[in-house]
């Protein structure tokens, strides 16, 4: 019976052992290969690749709901700007549009690029707006403005015909038009003018519009990489409408056309990493820098800002001075994409930029959570100002104009994909590695428990048998046991 029970319970340890030390393998094991499996679904899942449904879809016509909130600089003083006053403007706005993109024209290459146009539409959306489109604003009139600083080098003469026009066509240098007709466009008999007689003067042959180049148009043909052959390069652009490099500036670095389309990035991002894209808008490559670690509704992200060199000129950044001529630090002149119009971008309320900027026109208030660039990304808004130059009896000034900002926000289903992906699975891996490591280890330890209670348990049997067997004369031999004395009786005969 003792035999038996010592072999069941022998058994018992060591397959308690067994167990044990299996559990532990499997879960340091799983520490190693847990983040690898993790990182392969990440990497099927970024590859641009038409067989992978939800990523592909997801990429081809973007499920985020992204909207567009343009922002007025209201000219309260124009008249007395006219006499050399300092400009005073108000802010008026949001006037929200929702943003539709949708990539058409597709096409794949042997050398693992893809090719594409990306669509956009724009619905305005009165119930997030603060106004109306019929809401009336008064701006600097770009064309009049514009023309001015444009024939500053053209002979007198033919400035005067050019002046002259201008009042033929009741255009001054402020514009008061709906909202609807700054933004999408207005019939103009100057414009009419210009175009009959000065073809290729003006960007577009329609009606002229700050926005009318946006709606119904896309953003140009895009070439960038799959990802197939290095996930490291995925999203990467590879040219733009053919292009490998621009024009528009100086030296061969700020003509670079760097980074991604600005709207995905390869995965894998750390504090490190930076965020380049290039910008057909902005007509140049950019770059964000990690700032801080955040949460969006369960999910961790990385924000990416823009650095304050962003816009700095070449005195205070020489690395800046392939995009000059320039002005005060804070200022892009984009003149030499824009037709040659005194055209600039800045953050809204020219934040980061120099603070002289600010004290030439009135009503501006900088700050970094409304007027950053800046993009939270797992490990978007392009936000800007249009000033323009004026020329005449008005002081010359960076005028704000306009500024909007473009934002979307992973919600819905795509959310609840993502944080299941990114948050719960890593999460449930990572406790189920430490769990199996701390289960085994506690399995070998009753093994071990186990076992040692199996060997006194054995010792004990061993002794009191000892005690009682007979010797070779038939005599029991006395033994002391835990302290205890046994009396020796002789054995009768029969």
């Amino acid at each position: 019976h003792t035999a038996a029970m010592a072999g069941t319970g022998a058994k018992a340890a060591v397959g308690f052992l067994v167990a044990g030390v299996l559990a532990v393998v499997f879960g340091t094991v799983l520490t190693f290969v847990g983040p690898i499996i993790i990182d392969d679904q990440i990497v099927k899942n970024t590859v641009i690749d038409p067989n992978n449904d939800m990523s592909y879809t997801m990429w081809k016509d973007i499920p985020v709901p992204f909207y567009m909130s343009v922002y007025f600089f209201n000219v309260l003083n124009p008249k007395e700007i006219l006499t050399g006053e300092k400009p005073m403007v108000e802010q008026r706005g949001p006037y929200v549009y929702r943003k539709r993109c949708q990539k058409d024209n597709i096409t794949f290459h042997p050398n693992d690029t893809v090719s594409y146009r990306e669509y956009r539409q724009y619905y305005f959306e009165p119930s997030m707006s603060a106004g109306n489109e019929s809401d009336v604003v008064t701006i600097p009139n770009m064309l009049v403005l514009g023309a001015a600083v444009m024939m500053e080098t053209l002979p007198y003469a033919f400035r005067l015909m050019i002046s002259a026009t201008f009042k033929t066509f009741n255009e001054g240098p402020f514009l008061t038009k709906t909202v609807e007709e700054l933004m999408w466009g207005y019939d103009s008999k100057l414009v009419d003018f210009l175009n009959k007689y000065l073809p290729g003067m003006l960007p577009s042959s329609g009606k002229f519009g700050l926005f009318a180049e946006f709606n119904n148009s896309n953003t140009g043909l895009f070439t960038i990489f799959t990802g197939q052959d290095d996930i490291r390069k995925v999203h990467k652009v590879d040219s733009w409408n053919g292009l490998t490099e621009l024009s528009y500036w100086r030296t061969p670095q700020a003509n670079m056309i760097n980074g991604t389309a600005g709207q995905m990035w390869p995965p894998f991002m750390t504090k490190e990493s930076t965020l380049p894209f290039y910008s057909p808008d902005a007509c140049r490559s950019l770059e964000l820098v990690y700032q801080r670690p955040g949460e969006f509704k369960g999910v961790p992200l990385y924000r990416y800002v823009a650095p304050k060199t962003m816009f700095a000129n070449g005195i205070d950044y020489p690395p800046n001075e392939g995009f000059c001529p320039c002005r005060k630090s804070g200022l892009l002149n984009v003149s030499s994409c824009r037709h040659n119009s005194p055209v600039f971008i800045s953050h809204p309320h020219f934040f980061n930029a120099d603070l002289s900027l600010l004290d030439t026109v009135l009503g501006l208030n900088p700050n970094e959570d409304e007027h950053g660039l800046f993009i939270d990304i797992h490990p978007v808004s392009f936000v800007c100002s249009r000033p323009c130059s004026e020329t005449g009896k008005i002081s010359e000034v960076v005028m704000p104009m306009i500024w909007f900002e473009e934002r979307g926000n992973i919600d819905g289903p795509v959310l609840t994909t993502f944080h299941t992906n990114l948050v719960v699975l890593p999460t449930v891996m990572e406790y189920m590695q430490y769990g199996f490591i701390a289960l085994g280890l506690v399995t070998v330890v009753i093994a071990v428990l186990v076992h040692r209670r199996l060997k006194v348990h054995l010792n004990k049997s061993h002794l009191t048998s000892s005690s009682q067997s007979p010797d070779p004369e038939g005599k029991l031999v006395s033994s002391a046991l835990g302290g205890q004395s046994f009396s020796v009786h002789r054995a009768k005969k029969i």
